[in-house]
């Protein structure tokens, strides 16, 4: 399978089914850089990713805080850059010492700091569709590292699926 993979998700809770799909197939290092405006649905697929690490607590976005971590099968750091006004920030963050170590780390509004990921990444972009709930979620793994989550993905959702 090549990668762009597109799926189409028509409500909240497939959006979060195929955040579970994800993070079913994850594993320690993965980085999951997750793009689309407001509404978008970042949060939903999140909210799935944790489910599929196996994570109990209720996952919410942390932009007041920016970073939160969950504990499940391997820990989720799940990193909101909503409130990041200059991409230099990332920095000051520290990032770079959590993302591709230990852990799955999810990145919302990822591309606010387009450019300073130093960590080999799943790039998932979502967009609203037609309706108030259809959305649009486009994997892209330049390396290849992430093709056995894209199969699995691929797998769960086939009448969904195009490449």
């Amino acid at each position: 399978m090549d990668s762009p993979l597109k799926i189409v998700t028509h409500s909240p809770e497939e959006t979060r089914d195929l955040g579970a799909c994800l993070g079913s197939a994850a594993s320690e290092g993965d980085v999951f850089l997750l793009n689309g405006q407001l509404g978008a649905g970042k949060t939903c697929l999140t909210q799935g990713i944790a489910t599929g690490l196996g994570v109990q607590a209720y996952t919410r976005s942390p932009s007041f805080v920016i970073a939160t971590r969950y504990q499940g099968r391997c820990t989720l750091h799940h990193i909101d850059l909503y409130r990041l006004e200059d991409p230099m920030e990332i920095w000051d963050l520290a990032l770079d010492e959590v993302l591709g170590r230990d852990g799955v780390g999810v990145v919302e509004w990822a591309e606010r700091a387009q450019g300073m990921y130093q960590v080999d990444a799943l790039v998932v972009t979502l967009g609203q569709l037609d309706g108030p709930s259809s959305r649009l979620v486009e994997f892209e793994d330049a390396s290849g590292r992430y093709r056995p989550h894209l199969e699995a993905i691929h797998g769960q959702f086939p009448t969904h699926a195009k490449s």
